[in-house]
């Protein structure tokens, strides 16, 4: 079997990558994978790097839009798990053109290369962001989709090609939807890999409005312990939400990483809140707990504690992304 996983260098895409050569997988165990990865700025062969020389991973250099190379690489695949996206909502606040481009039209694409070789599963990874915001309680698969940032809309236009493809045309798809990522080889713009190498420079870290919206909590491996379970399992079409069961505050996650840290809150500086700003995210696991056997295996605070010291230890790799 081969696996065409786009998005493969990033954080997310390069973790499941790694996993699947290095045998974590049984249903991978023997398969071929192919990276198309268009190495933007959060892309990165270095998070490749400890299974570039297996003679089962191939890496391609290109985007998901680019029809010809989508097509070609469809014909020789017999399944996808389609990590690439534009991600960063503060950037698709500034300029919105690049999450649709990428999120949507490549989607897109990927879809319609996928459906001409009939690829044998196609998964869609996606994000919580999708269902909007909620005050109480958790979202199931069947909410609504209510997004609030350019980013989210993106994500969620993409959902919705996808499963229109799969009632359509029978396009064997599933779609995930997970809670907050965090682990090693995060980009550093994001809150946690931002946080931990700003407090180890003896920067300080900038806090929300009043600190107070929620966000759930999962370790990049257990999401991608997730994919992998819906890939290998996951009924055509049906969507499954992976969640991590760890809500915070962004007040009480700042806290945490600044004492970790060793520092004190004099470090954290207080900016004015995002636009469209979310209150609480937080998924039900229910349907992917029940179907497929997941549950969240690495504690929170365990998590953490080896993201902090896999920044501590790695300044090679993020420096020089911060520099940049």
């Amino acid at each position: 079997m081969k696996v065409l996983v786009t998005g493969g260098a990033g954080f997310i895409g390069s973790h499941y990558v790694r996993c699947a050569v290095q045998g974590d997988y049984p249903g991978l165990a023997e398969a071929d994978v192919v990276v198309l990865d268009k190495l933007t700025y959060a892309g990165n062969r270095a998070n490749l790097a400890p299974v570039e020389d297996s003679p089962r991973l191939r890496f391609v250099q290109g985007d998901i839009c680019d029809a010809g190379l989508v097509d070609d690489l469809m014909a020789e695949v017999d399944q996808v798990v389609h990590f690439a996206a534009e991600s960063h909502v503060d950037r698709s606040i500034a300029g919105a053109t690049d999450f649709v481009m990428t999120n949507v039209v490549g989607t897109q694409t990927l879809l319609d290369g996928a459906l001409r070789h009939g690829v044998e599963k196609f998964v869609h990874v996606s994000t919580d962001e999708v269902y909007g915001s909620i005050e109480s309680g958790s979202w199931t698969e069947h909410e609504p989709l209510l997004p609030n940032s350019p980013y989210s809309a993106s994500k969620a236009s993409s959902d919705l090609l996808a499963r229109a493809y799969h009632r359509t045309h029978g396009l064997p798809v599933n779609i995930t939807r997970c809670s907050n990522n965090y682990g090693p080889y995060q980009y550093p713009e994001k809150v946690i890999p931002l946080f931990v190498t700003n407090l180890m420079d003896g920067e300080q870290v900038p806090l929300y409005g009043d600190g107070l919206n929620v966000r759930d909590w999962l370790h990049v491996d257990d999401h991608c312990r997730g994919i992998e379970l819906v890939r290998a399992g996951g009924r055509p079409g049906e969507i499954y939400n992976i969640g991590g069961g760890t809500e915070l505050t962004n007040r009480e996650l700042t806290e945490l990483l600044v004492k970790a840290s060793g520092k004190d809150w004099s470090s954290v500086r207080p900016v004015d809140d995002r636009k469209g700003h979310d209150r609480r995210y937080s998924v039900d696991i229910t349907k992917i707990a029940d179907e497929l056997g997941y549950a969240p295996q690495v504690p929170f605070e365990q998590g953490l504690a080896d993201t902090i010291e896999w920044y501590r230890t790695h300044r090679d790799w993020w420096q020089p992304l911060k520099r940049g």
